[in-house]
Formats: C-alpha cells, sequence, structure tokens
C-alpha cells in the first residue's frame, strides 16, 4: 500500500543555515496558521534554552498541507553535539530536504547528516538557502554540495537530486538561483513529486520502530515513531520486543496522537506511514518495537555513535550546599540522571566511585552544559568536575578522539590561530581564502579544543567561528597547555566586601562583587601567574580615630568578570569544581582547606 496522501521528511542542515526559519515558512503556507495569526520567529525552537541561544536541540514533529496532501516534518538539531537526535529521527521519514546557506556552503555537520542519509538510502532534495544575502555565491555552493555527494559515495538517483533556491526569512524559493521566488510553492511541488509516499503492508501485523522519547507528568512515558506495518488502535493490546535482547513483554496503548502544525490531536487509529505517538507503556525506550500480540517482529536500530566526553557530577558538599536547590540528594540526581537517559540516546550514565557521585558521559561540552543548564533551572543543585575526554585502547594502543576542525577567520587573525593549533597538536589539512578572509580546515584531538573556544573569541575579536565534529580514534598526541591562568581562592567564609577586594583586584581579574557570599577554598578571580594566590576578600577596614587626607573616599572596584555556564566549564582545572545552584555559579578548589592543599600539591611534585 502507497500512502499517496501522505510525505514523512526531514529537514537536515548544519547549525544557523536556517532550518527552523524554513520550516515557519512551511508552516505559515501550509495552512497551519491563520492568516491574521501572530506567529513568533523559530516557533518551533519551543524550549527556553533553544530560544536564548538560538539553536534547535531537539527534534521536533510537525505538519503542514499541500494540495491535500499532509507533509509530517521532522526539524533537526544543526549542532554536532546533538548528532544522536538526528541519527534516530532518520529512521522515521522517507526523504530529506538538505539545506545549505548560500554563502558558507557544505559544512560539518552538513557532512555527518548527509552521510547518514545516504547510508539509509533516503531521497535528497538539495536547498540552497539564504540566496538574498549580498554574499551569496549559488554556483559555488551548488559545485562544492556536489563534491561533498561524491565524496560520501551517492549514488546516481542521489546525485541527480533536484535543487531548490531559498529565502527560509522571506518565505520564497524558486528553481533558479537568478530568478527570485514568490513562495514556497516550487519547495512544496519538488517535496510532492520527489519523495516517495509510504508504503507498508495495511493488513499485516501492528509494527512501530521507537524513534524518539516524550515525557509528561500526567500520562508518564509518549512513545514516538513510524508505523511500518499495520494499523494502530486505541486500548489495543501489544507486544514489545528489541532486535538487541530477546526479551518481550506485554502492554498496552492507551492513547494515540497525530502531529497537525504545532500540536497532538487524540485519533482512535492510525495506519501505515503515520508518524504517531502514544502513550500507556511504562517502560518503553528507544529502539524497542512495539507489535501486535500475534507476532513480535522487532526492526534494527540506527547505532548511535559513542560519547566522547566525560563529567562526574556529585553532591554538593561545599558550605553554601542546600541553601539555594530544591533537589539535594544523591538520590535526586540519580532519578533525573535516569529520566534524562530515556531521550537522550547519546547520554551514558554510570555510577561513581562513591554513591554520591555519577559519571556522565556525552558528545561535546555544549551536549553537556545544556543538561547542566536544564537541571539548575528545574531546582537541582549539585557539583560538576572538569570535562575529560574517553579514551580507548584499540589493537593494544592507547587511543584518544579526534576531531575534523573548521575555521572560519579574518585573514589578520591567522597567525595566532595556526599557533594555538600547534600547541594543541592540530594538524593543518587545508587552508582556503575567501575575500578577506581564510577558511581553515585542521585535524586536532578533542583535548586540545578544551578551553579553547573563549581564547578563540578574543583571538578573533568575536568575528571568527569555530566548527567540529568527531572523525574518529587515533593513537593519544603529546602534551596539551594548561590553563595560563593561576586561581585567586578565598582565604575564609563570610562576605565579600569593597576594601578586601579593592586590595584583592592588584593580584588578577576578579569573579565577585561587594556582599557576594563566599567560603574559603572557592576561586574568587584568576591571576596572570600559573600559580594559585591566596586572597582574603571579606577583610574589612580597621576602624581607628585617625584620619588622613583622602582616606574616606570611595574605593575604586574594577569590573568584575562575569562566566557564563560554558566559560565556567571550560575555566576549571583538575583540582577544581563547579558548584551548580539554580541561583549561582562557583568555581571553588575539590579541597576547600588551604593546609591540606598545600601538603597534596607538595606530595604530588615529590
Amino acid at each position: 500500500m502507497r500512502r499517496e496522501d501522505l510525505r514523512n521528511i526531514a529537514i537536515i542542515a548544519h547549525v544557523d543555515h536556517g532550518k527552523t526559519t524554513l520550516v515557519d515558512g512551511m508552516l505559515r503556507q501550509g495552512g497551519v496558521f491563520r492568516d491574521n495569526q501572530y506567529v513568533p520567529e523559530c516557533v518551533m525552537d519551543n524550549n527556553t534554552l533553544e530560544r536564548e541561544r538560538g539553536i534547535t536541540i531537539l527534534a521536533k514533529n510537525t505538519s503542514a498541507f499541500y494540495k491535500n496532501i499532509k507533509i509530517n516534518i521532522v526539524d533537526t538539531p544543526g549542532h554536532a553535539d546533538f548528532s544522536g537526535e538526528v541519527e534516530r529521527v532518520l529512521k522515521m521519514i522517507n526523504g530529506v530536504v538538505l539545506l545549505v546557506d548560500a554563502y558558507e556552503g557544505p559544512m560539518p555537520q552538513t557532512r555527518f547528516v548527509l552521510q547518514k542519509a545516504l547510508e539509509m538510502g533516503h531521497k535528497i532534495i538539495i536547498c540552497i538557502n539564504k540566496v538574498d544575502k549580498p554574499d551569496a555565491r549559488c554556483h559555488e555552493v551548488l559545485e562544492e554540495i556536489y563534491d561533498l555527494l561524491i565524496e560520501l559515495n551517492a549514488n546516481d538517483e542521489q546525485l541527480d537530486s533536484p535543487i531548490v533556491y531559498c529565502s527560509g526569512r522571506a518565505g520564497t524559493a524558486s528553481l533558479s538561483p537568478d530568478v527570485p521566488g514568490e513562495n514556497l510553492q516550487p519547495l512544496f511541488e519538488k517535496i510532492i513529486t520527489h519523495i516517495d509516499p509510504p508504503e507498508g503492508d495495511e493488513t499485516g501485523e501492528l509494527q512501530v520502530l521507537v524513534s524518539a522519547i516524550d515525557y509528561n507528568d500526567y500520562v508518564g512515558r509518549i512513545a514516538i515513531g513510524r508505523i511500518e506495518r499495520g494499523v494502530m488502535k486505541q486500548n489495543q493490546e501489544v507486544l514489545v520486543c528489541s532486535a538487541n535482547s530477546d526479551a518481550v513483554y506485554k502492554s498496552k496503548i492507551t492513547n494515540i496522537y497525530q502531529f497537525s502544525g504545532l500540536s497532538k490531536n487524540t485519533v482512535d487509529s492510525a495506519m501505515v506511514g503515520d508518524i504517531v505517538s502514544f502513550s500507556g507503556m511504562e517502560n518503553i525506550t528507544i529502539g524497542e518495537t512495539v507489535c501486535s500480540v500475534a507476532k513480535a517482529d522487532p526492526l534494527p536500530f540506527v547505532k548511535i555513535s559513542e560519547p566522547t566526553l566525560q563529567m562526574i557530577f556529585s553532591v554538593n558538599d561545599s558550605p553554601f550546599a542546600g541553601k539555594e536547590g530544591k533537589y539535594v540528594t544523591s538520590r535526586n540526581l540519580r532519578a533525573r540522571l535516569m529520566k534524562e537517559l530515556l531521550k537522550d540516546v547519546s547520554l551514558r550514565v554510570e555510577e561513581g566511585k562513591s554513591t554520591d557521585e555519577f559519571l556522565v558521559c556525552g558528545r561535546g561540552e555544549i551536549h553537556l552544559s545544556i543538561l547542566i543548564e536544564n537541571m539548575r533551572r528545574e531546582g537541582y543543585e549539585f557539583q560538576v568536575s572538569t570535562p575529560k575526554v574517553i579514551y580507548k585502547t584499540i589493537d593494544g594502543v592507547q587511543c584518544e578522539p579526534m576531531e575534523d576542525l573548521f575555521i572560519d577567520v579574518p585573514d589578520n587573525c591567522v597567525g595566532s590561530v595556526m599557533e594555538n593549533m600547534g600547541k594543541r597538536q592540530g594538524e593543518l589539512i587545508t587552508m582556503t581564502p575567501q575575500g578577506n578572509r581564510i577558511k581553515l580546515e585542521f585535524r586536532i584531538p578533542s583535548r586540545g579544543l578544551l578551553g579553547y573556544r573563549s581564547d578563540f573569541m578574543t583571538e578573533t575579536r568575536g568575528e571568527g567561528i569555530m566548527n567540529g565534529i568527531f572523525s574518529g580514534y587515533e593513537p593519544v598526541k603529546g602534551t596539551m597547555p594548561r590553563r595560563p591562568y593561576g586561581a585567586l581562592v578565598a582565604w575564609e567564609t563570610g562576605e565579600a566586601v569593597t576594601y578586601g577586594l579593592y586590595n584583592a583586584q592588584s593580584r588578577g581579574k576578579l569573579f565577585v562583587v561587594p556582599g557576594t557570599p563566599v567560603y574559603a577554598g572557592m576561586v574568587v578571580g584568576y591571576s596572570p601567574k600559573q600559580e594559585d594566590i591566596p586572597v582574603n576578600v571579606c577583610k574589612k577596614k580597621h576602624v581607628t580615630n585617625m584620619r588622613a587626607a583622602g582616606s574616606d573616599e570611595a574605593l575604586r572596584l574594577e569590573s568584575p568578570r562575569i562566566f557564563s555556564l560554558e566559560e565556567c566549564i571550560e575555566f576549571l582545572e583538575p583540582d577544581e569544581m563547579l558548584e551548580v545552584t539554580p541561583k549561582s555559579l562557583r568555581i571553588r578548589k575539590t579541597i576547600l582547606d588551604h593546609a591540606e592543599r598545600m601538603r597534596r600539591l607538595v606530595k604530588e611534585r615529590r
């Protein structure tokens, strides 16, 4: 059976190439919104963090209509740290719209998601976006896309993919870069004519592969997947099985939902090809197959790439523990991390050395920092260690994860970038001038990128673009430079005062302002010297009956450096931790007592 009334597609692209903006236009012109309805930009990015950061973190389902044909659309993340989201949703669709920026061309994540789509045999529509930019270079970018397709061993049909030139922001599409579009009709037409409708046996036994999990406090876990065979009915008894296990158990589908625009509508039944979400299964997980009770027939699930970075999450044991958070115990921490595992297939969580700590492994710094930020906003209080790469032993040799790093910088910044890449064991692959900018490609250990992003933005005065993607494992390279700064460490517990801060600021740059509660062992600033310096920011001026000219004038404090969460994580050294609460981010020494830290340091140097 072919569902001529249905198409299932995903929009794939590198970060910032305009996926979510294009989906906005498709929804507006696909009959989802009223003509006079107010719709915010990037309406699919409904997560608070997504709106703040301007990136898509979670893959989302929606649908539009064109000529009475329903088009299910999956908007996918573009950042490499969330590639696990992309890998699994590609199992739900029949074709992809490959979106490429008309200036930047194919980027690291473009290569990754395109390779996955080609491996699954999906049909492709090449969509060159942002053609209305003044520096657009459509013809050159198209050649770069063809080079990439050939490099990734695309078949003849995939090489002969249709090409559409779009402006997602203007909501227009055209079949020629020289002819401006009027609406998105050319894109809709290509989707209808080029992407195959879903096929399957409507009369066969039910078979649905679970590709995503949502969670609702009222109904529990909600599974999302495409019906491969048969018909799904409300209150239907089913079997749940997996291709990776012999275990089979019975369950029941209580509610079925179909995506219509931005909403989910309850339906009594759904058929072959429909992308549905359904509830009622308490223990359902990603990768399992839901079948009819008559036949357990599991479907294979895509192998998700392994995590490359690890951090220790532990119970907060600082002097301020429990003052700002709602969930502070190891039981709370374990439950929250296990809940995250249900919907994030790229994450790994293991028990730590003690009952109060957990080893959390992810795909990159941003992947883990998003989890940390979500947890603190939910009221969790905990502390995390400095991130470390995950080593592997291959054929008896210890290997480390490597990344293909793509850098785009003004030509006057190339020297400093090259120098830093050399220190971090980066190997230059290509160097391509483009106007007054230079595109560089390096192969570098993931270890070499830890803590580099903020330095890179400083080097390039905020004009540089840096994107990396995991490329495999290689034998461990040489040593990496450590943080070029020492820490200013609070000497005593109390409240930071102006007098104490004024005396401390001559030693380096401060992180705190007057009135900030501090404790002994807390990092309150950094010093240009590569050693830790104890400072007393709580020291008050002694009161005397002597007065001198100018003694009562206000002390002038320099503006403190306030770190974001990512900057805090990048700043951490192995002997430090980051205390995370809903209200505060505090960098601290793992050993708070100054004398004990000194004894440990002397012992390590022997």
